[in-house]
């Protein structure tokens, strides 16, 4: 009797991408403590010391009373750290420990692998974003004029940041390497971008040079969408977001297309 011909099993399209999705999410969750209640705690003690305590010695900035217009930025950072910080350790880890072959190998299109990275990034910047602005609108008074341009906004900030952690953990040649952009590179510059005050208070010329601050735009789009207004427009500040991201994922998506530094 002649044996029977082996039965050619064709991969299921999407079954990799959700695979690497839930192991990304599944990473955050399970580190929920210092994944996204630190940041939450962190953030939270910036509004009660600054915006809370601080706030009736401080006069109004733009209109707003100062534990109100710390919100929006202070939500930013927290969410832009968060995507990066988590991007950037999960595919470091990846190369470091080798595993990163066994999913460049699989049946996966190099736009899934990028995409299945990206969410778990995604997933903890959004939660650590709508716990903040859940306790912070009540704790401050804080509205939120404009939620569709906010959404858009923190749609646009997580894609960058989520693609710069990826590029970083790409190239990182060590923990120190991933940790020294966060450190050094983007929380200067989210501070500088006007998280605390208002550019427009600086004067000439450091009103001018803070708007060469990439960071500057993020925090001003996410302002635009909690209080309804911001230092610059906010179809300017989602332009300058919006070209960065899309600069950020196509770098990021180049890498995984090509294998740079990822395959041996």
């Amino acid at each position: 009797m002649n044996p029977l011909p082996p039965v050619e099993v064709e991969p299921h399209p999407w079954r990799g991408l959700a695979w690497l999705t839930r192991r990304e999410c599944h990473r955050v969750l399970k580190l929920w403590k210092q994944t996204i209640l630190a940041p939450v705690i962190s953030s939270l003690l910036f509004m009660i010391v600054f915006g809370l305590s601080l706030g009736d010695s401080i006069a109004e900035v733009n209109g707003f009373e100062y534990r109100v217009f710390i919100v929006p930025g202070l939500i930013a950072m927290a969410m832009a750290q968060s995507a990066y910080s988590n991007n950037s350790s999960t595919i470091f880890q990846a190369r470091n420990d080798r595993y990163l072959d066994d999913i460049l190998s699989a049946p996966m299109s190099a736009w899934q692998v990028h995409l299945g990275y990206l969410a778990g990034g995604a997933m903890r910047s959004l939660m650590i974003g709508v716990v903040l602005t859940a306790l912070a609108l009540p704790i401050t008074g804080s509205p939120l004029e404009q939620p569709l341009i906010l959404l858009l906004s923190v749609v646009l900030a997580i894609g960058a940041f989520g693609a710069l952690g990826i590029i970083v953990g790409i190239y990182a040649q060590s923990w120190d390497n991933q940790s020294f952009i966060n450190n050094i590179v983007i929380l200067p510059l989210i501070f500088l971008g006007g998280v605390f005050y208002s550019v427009s208070r600086l004067g000439s010329p450091w009103e001018q040079i803070s708007h060469l601050n990439p960071l500057f735009y993020v925090v001003e789009a996410m302002r635009y969408g909690f209080l309804g207004a911001a230092d610059v427009s906010a179809w300017l500040s989602l332009g300058v977001v919006g070209a960065i991201t899309i600069a950020l994922l196509a770098w990021a998506q180049f890498l995984f297309s090509t294998g740079h530094r990822l395959k041996p």
